[in-house]
């Protein structure tokens, strides 16, 4: 099939503004269609369905990082790459996507200029600086900081960009550096990532203490200036408390369901109906071997699906959506480079052994996603009105109340 072009997107890519070898390294980016372009197909009757949907209801995804691996990922290779602190956005890539918005969580773990722990203060604050110097050159992605934005974007044939970070590690002990990083363009923020901070206990952990003084501080902080609290990667105690303690809706961006596979990077039922009670929602996570499912036994787009049924029959259709956490390039590579500093180690293990795959057919990146999930729940009989909640008439729901 075809693949159209967002009419917003004149073809500027990352950087142009400069010059590519002299005013920074020049690397060799992955294309952003290496793994090929996979699409399920449809009848033309479900076609023309589906082009109805993406014409009325704005397409959200609450949770992506479109950026790109380098060609050569060898270890040595990579960290350099990582160390320049000039990510790469996929200008062109999202261009072909059906996304009205993007909730971007750029570097955050693999930030590594300054430690090879990565997380540390003044990298995140480089790595959005950079960005936003180099969303200020081009007029593709309109930086989003208000529910309108993402009406104005899908308009105009743009999309509107939300820029993120997935663990509260950088703020420290200071509460105020919520404001700031607010004032930056920050609408999102994740309590902890897999391993614990001020504010609680990650997912990672063996044992969870729950959300902290300093964390309830900051939850209500983030509920006075306007900013979506994340729990996707906290121990699901300090996610429970966090979700409890919160006076607005909050966001589980990119998680799967205890109940379909049980690792700890997935939610348990109780987590999931807190969140859903308290009137959030639940994106359902899609990066390589997280949303398996015992009837699979492997990563494919029927065991995220599966994840994505059973929190919708569990919560119920209003309060789930998608978070599929792709990236451009090899995300399977970047795992097994990571493994210590993401805990991939740590938060996927399962008793059973499954079958690894070097990519998730259908999900592969952040613009297959966006083709594949609207695809596969018309084939499976959803209405309409109910694909247009779960790509983002839920999560305008909850941004409208949440955003100030």
């Amino acid at each position: 099939m075809n693949f159209t072009q967002k009419k917003g997107y004149k073809g500027y890519q990352p950087y142009s503004y400069l010059v590519r070898g002299k005013d920074y390294p020049a690397i060799e980016w992955s294309q952003w269609d290496w793994a090929g372009r996979h699409v399920i197909p449809l009848e033309p009757e479900q076609e023309a369905m589906l082009q109805e949907i993406l014409e009325r209801y704005p397409y959200i995804s609450v949770h992506e990082h479109p950026d790109f691996t380098p060609v050569d990922m060898s270890l040595e290779k990579f960290f350099d790459a990582e160390r320049q602190g000039r990510d790469w956005t996929g200008y062109e890539a999202l261009s072909y996507s059906n996304l009205d918005c993007i909730f971007d969580n750029m570097l955050d773990g693999t930030n590594i200029i300054s430690s090879p722990g990565g997380w540390k203060w003044i990298d995140i604050i480089h790595d959005l600086g950079m960005r936003l110097c180099d969303i200020a050159h081009q007029d593709f992605l309109i930086q989003c900081k208000k529910v309108e934005d993402i009406f104005r974007a899908k308009a105009a044939g743009k999309i509107a960009w939300v820029p993120c970070i997935e663990g509260a590690q950088p703020i420290e002990n200071e509460v105020d550096r919520i404001d700031i990083l607010y004032g930056l363009g920050i609408r999102q923020l994740g309590v902890t990532y897999s391993e614990s901070n001020a504010l609680g206990s990650g997912l990672k952990e063996d044992c969870d203490g729950g959300l902290t003084k300093f964390g309830k501080a900051c939850v209500e902080r983030m509920n006075q200036v306007g900013m979506l609290l994340d729990v996707s990667h906290c121990g699901q105690k300090t996610a429970y408390e966090a979700v409890m303690h919160s006076k607005k809706p909050i966001i589980a961006s990119h998680v799967g369901a205890k109940g379909v596979w049980n690792t700890k990077r997935m939610a348990g039922d109780e987590l999931l109906k807190a969140v859903a009670g308290k009137g959030g929602v639940i994106g359902i996570e899609a990066a390589p071997h997280t949303t398996m499912s015992a009837t699979r036994m492997t990563h494919d787009i029927d065991s995220f699906m599966e994840h994505f049924e059973y929190v919708k029959n569990l919560v119920g259709i209003d309060h789930v959506t998608f978070g599929p956490d792709c990236l451009y390039g090899d995300h399977v590579a970047l795992h097994h480079a990571f493994a210590a500093a993401l805990s991939t180690g740590e938060t996927s293990k399962h008793a059973q052994e499954y079958q690894e795959v070097p990519f998730v057919k259908y999900l592969e990146n952040t613009t297959e996603a966006s083709w594949n999930i609207p695809r596969w729940l018309i084939r499976h009989g959803y209405t309409s009105e109910e694909i247009g909640k779960v790509l983002g008439g839920n999560t305008i729901r909850v941004l409208e109340e949440v955003w100030a």
